[in-house]
C-alpha cells in the first residue's frame, strides 16, 4: 500500500461512509454507530499517515488518472494541507463520539442516519478543500459544504432553525457569487484553473494587470470572509451557530469556517504569491478588517444571555485573530495564524461540547442560570473553564501562546497598534467570560446546596471534552511540539512561487 494514496483513501472513507449509511440498517443500533465511529478512524488513520509522509519525504502532487494538471483534477499534499486534515479528523472524530449520545435530545432517532450522512459529506468536502489545487474544485467542494453545513442547521424541525439555516444559505450564496466571479476574472488574466499555473503566469504578467487581479482577489476575499463570519460579514453566524444541535455548533465554528480561512490563505500566498500581494496593499485591508472583528465581535458577546449565542460572537472575534495572521503577509504571521487556527479548533469545540452538556444534563441555556453548575458538572464546567482561559490568553493554555506568537508577529512587523487591538480584545473577553465561571464556582446554587458531585451525563459525551481540555493545556505548556513544525514550513508555503 503506497503512502502516496493515503489522503485519497481517507476522502474515499468518508463519501464511502455518508454512501453506506442510507443502505444499511434503518435502525441506529449498536452496529449502526460502531460503523460510524469506525469509518471516521480508518480515515483519520490515513490522514496521520499521511501527515507522517510529507514531514518524512516532503509534499508531492496528485493528479487523477492521466490528465495533465492543467485541465485535470490535481491535490497538492504539503505539509499544511496534511497538518489541516489531520486537525480537522482528529477533532471531528471527537464531535462525532459526542454526539452519539447528545444527539438522542437534539433530533428525532429516524432522522440519525440522515444527520451522519450530511456529517461525512461534510468531512469530504472539508477534507477536500484542503487537499485541492484547483479553484474549480475548490469552488465545488465549497457549494457542497454550503448546503451540507445548512442540513446539519436545519436537521432539527424548529422555526428558528429554518430562518437561521435559510439565512445562512443565501449569505453564503452570495460568498460563493463572489469567489466564482473572482475566479473568472483571474481566469481572464491567466487562462488556467491550477493554483500551480495560475501563480506562474501571475508571476510573469501581473504587472500588466494589476487591476485584475486586484479586483479578482477582492471578489475572492470578500466571499471568503463572509463564509468565515469576518466582521461586518458574519450576521449569519450567531443564528446559525446557537440554534444548531450542539455537535453542529462544534463542526461549525471549530472546523468549517477555519477551511475558507486555508483556502483564502491558499490563494494569498500560494496562488499569486506573497510579493505581489503585498505589492497591491492587500494586507492593510485584510488587517484593520481583522481588527475591528476582534474588537466588535467580543463587543457584541458582552450583551449575549444565551450561552451559545454568546460562543458564536466570540468566534467573530477569534476569527479575526487568524485574519491577522494572514494580513501581517509574513512567515511569523502564517505561522502565528495556523497556530491560532489549531488553538481555536480545540478551544471552541471545548466550549460548545461543554455548553450542549449543560444543556443536556440541566435544559439551561441562559448564563444567568449558572449559578453553582460548577459542582454539579466539575468534569464538564473544569473543561470550559481551561478553554475559557484560553481565549482570555492565561499563560499555561494554548491560547495564551496563540497570542504571544502573534503579539510577537505584529511587532515584528512594526505594526504596534495590532498588539493593542489583542490587548483591548483580550480584556474584553474576560468581560464577557469570567463571570460565567466565577458564578459557576463561586456562587450558590438556586436549586440546590453546592455539593461537588460527578457529572450526570454519558461517558462517551465526557471523554471527548476531558481529551480536548487535556490538549489545550499540553499545548500551552508545550506549544512548540506544534509550533516547530508549522515554523519549520512556513517560509516554504510563502515562497512557493
Amino acid at each position: 500500500m503506497s503512502s502516496i494514496h493515503f489522503p485519497i483513501y481517507s476522502l474515499i472513507i468518508l463519501l464511502a461512509a455518508a454512501v453506506a449509511i442510507p443502505i444499511m440498517r434503518k435502525n441506529f443500533d449498536g452496529f449502526m454507530k460502531t460503523f460510524i465511529i469506525a469509518a471516521l478512524v480508518g480515515a483519520w488513520l490515513f490522514s496521520l499517515g499521511s501527515l507522517i509522509n510529507v514531514f518524512n519525504h516532503g509534499p508531492h502532487v496528485y493528479n487523477f488518472g492521466s490528465w495533465t494538471e492543467t485541465i485535470g483534477v490535481q491535490l497538492m499534499i504539503d505539509e499544511f494541507s496534511a497538518i489541516m486534515a489531520f486537525v480537522i479528523l482528529t477533532i471531528a472524530g471527537l464531535i462525532v463520539v459526542y454526539s452519539i449520545r447528545d444527539m438522542e435530545h437534539e433530533i428525532p432517532l429516524q432522522q440519525f442516519g440522515s444527520y451522519y450522512i450530511l456529517v461525512y459529506i461534510l468531512l469530504f468536502c472539508m477534507v477536500g478543500i484542503t487537499y485541492t489545487n484547483d479553484l474549480f474544485n475548490m469552488y465545488v467542494f465549497m457549494e457542497i459544504l454550503s448546503l451540507t453545513s445548512c442540513g446539519i442547521i436545519s436537521i432539527k424541525r424548529k422555526k428558528e432553525n429554518f430562518l437561521a439555516s435559510f439565512r445562512y444559505l443565501m449569505l453564503n450564496t452570495i460568498g460563493s457569487l463572489s469567489v466564482l466571479l473572482g475566479i473568472a476574472l483571474l481566469y481572464m488574466v491567466t487562462g488556467h484553473l491550477n493554483m500551480g499555473e495560475v501563480g506562474k503566469v501571475i508571476a510573469e504578467v501581473w504587472q500588466s494587470y494589476p487591476i485584475n487581479i486586484l479586483v479578482s482577489l477582492g471578489f475572492m476575499i470578500t466571499g471568503l470572509s463572509i463564509k468565515a463570519a469576518l466582521f461586518p460579514l458574519h450576521i449569519w453566524l450567531p443564528d446559525a451557530h446557537s440554534t444548531a444541535p450542539t455537535p453542529s455548533s462544534a463542526l461549525l465554528s471549530g472546523l468549517v469556517v477555519k477551511v475558507y480561512i486555508f483556502c483564502a490563505a491558499k490563494i494569498l500566498f500560494r496562488m499569486i504569491g506573497q510579493d505581489i500581494v503585498i505589492a497591491l496593499d492587500v494586507p492593510t485591508y485584510i488587517t484593520y478588517f481583522a481588527a475591528l472583528s476582534m474588537i466588535m465581535g467580543s463587543i457584541f458577546a458582552i450583551g449575549q444571555k444565551d450561552i451559545k449565542r454568546l460562543l458564536a460572537y466570540s468566534s467573530v472575534a477569534q476569527i479575526g485573530y487568524i485574519f491577522l495572521g494572514l494580513g501581517l503577509a509574513t512567515a511569523q504571521g502564517f505561522s502565528a495564524a495556523l497556530f491560532h487556527i489549531i488553538s481555536h479548533a480545540l478551544m471552541k469545540t471545548g466550549l460548545f461540547l461543554s455548553a450542549g452538556a449543560i444543556i443536556y444534563n440541566k435544559g439551561k441555556r441562559d448564563i444567568r442560570e449558572l449559578d453553582g453548575i460548577g459542582y454539579e458538572m466539575p468534569i464538564t464546567m473544569g473543561v470550559f473553564t481551561i478553554s475559557v482561559l484560553g481565549m482570555i490568553g492565561i499563560p499555561g493554555i494554548n491560547g495564551f501562546m496563540s497570542k504571544i506568537y502573534l503579539s510577537f508577529a505584529v511587532l515584528a512587523a512594526d505594526k504596534p497598534f495590532f498588539l493593542f487591538v489583542i490587548l483591548a480584545s483580550s480584556f474584553l473577553n474576560a468581560i464577557y467570560y469570567l463571570p460565567i465561571v466565577i458564578a459557576a464556582f463561586l456562587k450558590e446554587s438556586k436549586e440546590r446546596k453546592n455539593i461537588m458531585v460527578l457529572d450526570a451525563i454519558p461517558k462517551s459525551m465526557i471523554f471527548p471534552m476531558v481529551v480536548i481540555g487535556v490538549s489545550c493545556v499540553i499545548m500551552g505548556l508545550f506549544p512548540q511540539l506544534v509550533m516547530n513544525a508549522i515554523e519549520q514550513v512556513a517560509p516554504t508555503f510563502l515562497t512557493l512561487n
